[in-house]
């Protein structure tokens, strides 16, 4: 085909898009109305849908857990990939010390595979093409939704696993001024300060926090202390420019330095080749990320409609023995406008959503000697169009469906979709289902990165596709203060991008001609019994590439978190416990078996906190209690056990 007929093509296709999408935004005339019907009651997940008043947990079909804010406080939990154990389906690896590079895995799906949001503006490395969770440090008053299962026909590449939404307080949720600080082991502090609040049409919070610690030996067989220091600062403003339209902003600067430890591949091979080993290495990241949008209603609210406009710049540096090593460049620049309309009939309340998303992500390899193409500034266009139906029944019966297209300048064009079901028997049993597919492009890593002799992009990847469904049953008992949710999933992943080290220690990624297939039952309970609350998850996972175990994927993984409040809510305490079990690992050493086998560990955490007044509050923990000796990394040790005490004040 001529490039003219191309450029034909690819021009009716957009305006085919954007046809239905507008079609989606007219499909009802003005005497239609909004319900707002339970909305007071009910648990609305923002990250479900891309309409903007999100969607109710009660109807959704697919899974989905939220961690509230008052679970951040009480489990005295700093570093938000440790609250992430506690999600069914979600595995944490992190490399030795807190501060070391942090991967999430959603039911069993690669690090890269789950999409991450802050306060919408979405997060990941534009040059790694995945988010490393190592310095998104807790706020006391933030919201963690995890949606799993395939999101792409929402939100495009990297939702193959599913979506993580950190959502921080408004100035009306969170009003006031609050600070906190503590110390503990290895010389570790943690601070935090914010303000928010609401004057006339304006909404505002903004906030600080820090962490370091000189951490401790991460080699197996090594001394040096591994240590990490993080800042960050963030902001969000709402202004209300009429009652019925406002302009949103968010921004979030964050600044790392982290130890690291090299591993050995030296040739001639010596005894510690392939080990984890002290050494001067140290990395440096720093990212800023910004939104801001437009938002107005119609049609007394049942028509709203949002321009937004986000972006991301993030580097990164790698040092070894004190000189410059390797680093990367990449910026994301986002345009999105979504339009919604609700609607009622006799017998159901309809929403129909369209969105169109137009992307540009820019990279550059700052590795010293990377020749061209490596070295050269290199850009990815993509728009994406989304449509999108929900309806919700009496209250009990939910159901929706999602249809994308995205064109990619870099790529072949993709479509997925998404379907959803949900219904809420008498009895207090829910049971819910969903469906759909999702893709992942080639990040630029993948593509052009360059490291010396030990690595080297390939421009030839193509995208990764998925498929999959999931089907469950939530009880609930004693008026809904007690429930339990079991959930079946499958999944089936086609042109895994992997290593081939053939020429070790050469590698470069190639897209594979075998298949991987994922299945689990993940099980969550919930219980608030007068004074006390407990939470509990359990994953079961079988996770494998062309019939072989994939690594860093436990087969069993649980959690239990148990609190307890004094009737006077002067005193309160917690006790956590998280179970990873046995799971296979790269090995790179001359000895043992490839992949090799990491032992279970269980890890305890447990404390407490004393209100001495309506404004202070002094608290403690002990971390890793029981002092387990464990590797989440093969070779790298992870931290010992650990004593905190902190004082946190409000205003």
């Amino acid at each position: 085909m001529s490039r003219d007929a191309d450029g034909e093509k690819f021009m009716r296709k957009h305006i085919e898009c954007a046809a239905m999408i507008a079609a989606f935004a007219a499909a009802s005339g003005p005497a239609f109305g909004q319900d707002a019907q339970g909305a007071s009651e009910e648990e609305i997940i923002i990250t479900a849908t891309r309409a903007q008043a999100g969607a109710s947990r009660d109807t959704l079909g697919a899974s989905v857990t939220a961690i509230s804010a008052a679970d951040i406080e009480t489990r005295q939990t700093r570093i938000i990939s440790d609250l992430l154990r506690d999600v069914p389906g979600v595995s944490v690896s992190r490399i030795g010390a807190v501060g070391g590079q942090t991967q999430i895995r959603m039911r069993g799906a690669e690090g890269n595979h789950t999409l991450v949001l802050i306060d919408g503006v979405e997060v990941a490395d534009p040059y790694f093409g995945e988010f490393d969770f190592a310095a998104l440090i807790a706020d006391d008053v933030a919201r963690i939704e995890v949606l799993r299962g395939q999101q792409s026909a929402l939100y495009g590449s990297d939702a193959i696993g599913g979506v993580i939404h950190y959502i921080t307080a408004s100035g009306a949720e969170a009003r006031g001024l609050r600070g906190r600080v503590e110390y503990g082991s290895s010389n570790s502090w943690n601070a935090s300060a914010r303000v928010a609040g609401v004057s006339g049409p304006v909404d505002f919070a903004g906030s600080a926090g820090y962490q370091s610690t000189d951490g401790g030996p991460t080699a197996r067989n090594g001394v040096r202390d591994v240590g990490a220091e993080t800042a960050a600062l963030s902001g969000r403003l709402v202004v209300d420019i009429a009652a019925n339209a406002r302009i949103r902003a968010v921004g979030r600067y964050a600044l790392s330095e982290a130890d690291t430890n090299d591993q050995d591949f030296g040739f001639p091979p010596g005894p510690t080749f392939g080990f984890a080993i002290d050494s001067d290495d140290y990395s440096e990241s720093e990212a800023a990320y910004g939104l801001v949008s437009g938002e107005w209603e119609l049609m007394d609210g049942a028509w709203s409609n949002t321009v937004t406009i986000q972006g991301v710049n993030a580097s990164r540096k790698a040092f070894s023995g004190g000189a410059f090593d390797n680093g990367s460049e990449g910026t994301r620049l986002k345009a999105s406008y979504v339009t919604s309309l609700a609607f009622e009939t006799d017998a159901a309340r309809h929403t129909l959503t369209g969105a169109v998303d137009v992307e540009r992500e820019g990279v550059l390899t700052t590795t010293p000697g990377a020749p061209p193409p490596y070295s050269e500034r290199r850009t990815i266009d993509n728009t994406g169009y989304v449509a999108q139906y929900d309806a919700v029944v009496a209250g009990r019966f939910g159901f929706g469906a999602a249809y994308r297209y995205d064109s990619n300048d870099a790529f072949d064009d993709a479509d997925t979709y998404r379907v959803q079901a949900s219904y809420l028997f008498a009895s207090g049993t829910r049971v819910h289902a969903a469906a759909g597919s999702g893709v992942k492009n080639p990040g630029y890593s993948e593509l052009y990165g360059f490291a010396g002799s030990t690595y080297l992009g390939n421009p030839n990847l193509t995208p990764e596709r998925s498929n999959g469904w999931e089907a469950g049953v939530e009880q609930r008992f004693w008026g809904d203060s007690a429930w339990i949710d079991l959930t079946y999933f499958t999944s089936l992943l086609e042109d895994e991008i992997a290593l081939d080290c053939a020429l070790f220690p050469l590698c470069t990624p190639i897209n594979l001609p075998t298949e991987s297939e994922r299945e689990g039952v993940e099980i969550s309970a919930q219980a608030t019994l007068g004074q006390w609350r407990l939470f509990g998850s359990y994953t079961w996972l079988e996770s494998s590439q062309n019939g072989v175990e994939e690594v860093r994927r436990a087969p069993h993984a649980a959690s239990v978190n148990l609190s307890w409040r004094a009737p006077s809510d002067a005193f309160g305490a917690f006790l956590t416990v998280r179970y990873n079990g046995e799971m296979l690992d790269n090995n790179f050493t001359l000895s043992g078996p490839s992949p090799i086998d990491l032992p279970a560990f269980t890890l305890v955490n447990l404390g407490g906190d004393w209100r001495v007044s309506d404004s202070l509050e002094l608290y403690g923990r002990v971390e890793n209690a029981l002092d387990e000796a464990y590797e989440e990394i093969y070779t790298y040790r992870a931290p010992e056990r650990a004593f905190y005490l902190g004082l946190r004040a409000g205003f």
